[in-house]
């Protein structure tokens, strides 16, 4: 059997692999390049144009753009998720990883913990949105608890009623929504824990170093992939942020649009104005958005763990 003879058939079987390779992710790459990306070209196009149901009617420039930025019903909802998204991203950020450090360091029953600490993030959002709700009504158990250790509810500029007050609802879920993700964050930090050498930390020990110190120096800058991961899937989840809002406060964000988000913005006006190519260009902005805080992340977390290193 000659060299290059040999040479050819394995040339040839690695084609046959590959060949087989690209048909079987033919079909889930075909349907994500239509339904993802093509829908997201689809509604840059309806976007200049005055769409209805059963086509358009018009091509109007960005004239819907013009419209959707001086609407302040709009703004009230863009300035309502970034508010959540600040609030909420870091200490869902701070809680997953602070969770994460502690199940690696339990030695018995780790599965257990890992599993209950990420229970309410496989749970129905809609159930335990409801469930929050009968909690937080002025004679629900939040309040009877805020009586057993002496406050009284009645007493707060709110009147212990947590959902119902404009200046307390966006915060209430902000709350709910923090301890539901920490789970998922959990579980990515637990996956970036594992990945971290013992030797590092073994290394740590016998130089002197404080508990403090090798998370800061060693676990922190290492999970820096994690960081932009979680803090990715976190800014997304949170400017996306719909369920709840809408569960808690209906279509309209109430109480005084105090939960009016982007995405519930974009539903009053997709399935109850029916105006398309209006939606679009909010669908549109708020992709923007999200573009933009993606790249922010990239280069903030960059900085962050570099810092930290030093």
């Amino acid at each position: 059997m000659s060299v290059a003879g040999s040479r050819h058939r394995q040339a040839s079987k690695r084609r046959q692999e590959a060949i087989t390779g690209y048909l079987f992710i033919i079909v889930p790459m075909t349907l994500f390049v239509v339904f993802n990306i093509g829908s997201l070209f689809f509604a840059l196009f309806i976007s200049f144009w005055r769409w209805e149901i059963l086509g358009p009617t018009a091509f109007i420039g960005v004239r819907n753009y013009q419209a959707l930025l001086s609407d302040p019903t709009f703004i009230k909802s863009i300035g309502n998720t970034l508010y959540y998204t600040v609030g909420v991203v870091p200490l869902e950020m701070a809680l997953g990883l602070l969770l994460a450090v502690t199940v690696n360091q339990i030695r018995f029953g780790k599965a257990f913990f890992r599993s209950a600490f990420y229970f309410p993030a496989i749970a129905s959002s809609a159930a335990i949105t409801v469930l929050y709700i009968y909690i937080m009504v002025p004679d629900g158990l939040f309040n009877h608890l805020l009586e057993l250790i002496g406050l009284n509810p009645s007493t707060f500029p709110n009147r212990g009623n947590w959902l119902g007050n404009s200046h307390t609802a966006l915060q209430s879920i902000m709350a709910l929504n923090i301890w539901t993700t920490s789970g998922t964050m959990m579980l990515f930090y637990l996956s970036g824990l594992q990945t971290i050498s013992t030797d590092v930390y073994e290394a740590s020990k016998v130089d002197g170093a404080s508990t403090w110190q090798t998370f800061w120096r060693i676990t922190f800058p290492m999970l820096a992939p994690s960081h932009y991961l979680v803090g990715v899937v976190a800014v997304i989840g949170a400017l996306q942020v719909f369920d709840q809002a809408y569960i808690s406060g209906g279509s309209d964000g109430n109480p005084d649009q105090a939960l009016l988000t982007i995405v519930l913005y974009l539903y009053n006006v997709t399935f109850r104005q029916f105006e398309f190519g209006y939606a679009a260009a909010v669908g549109i902005v708020l992709f923007i958005i999200i573009f933009t805080a993606t790249l922010i992340q990239r280069r903030f977390f960059g900085e962050v763990s570099w810092a930290a290193a030093r």
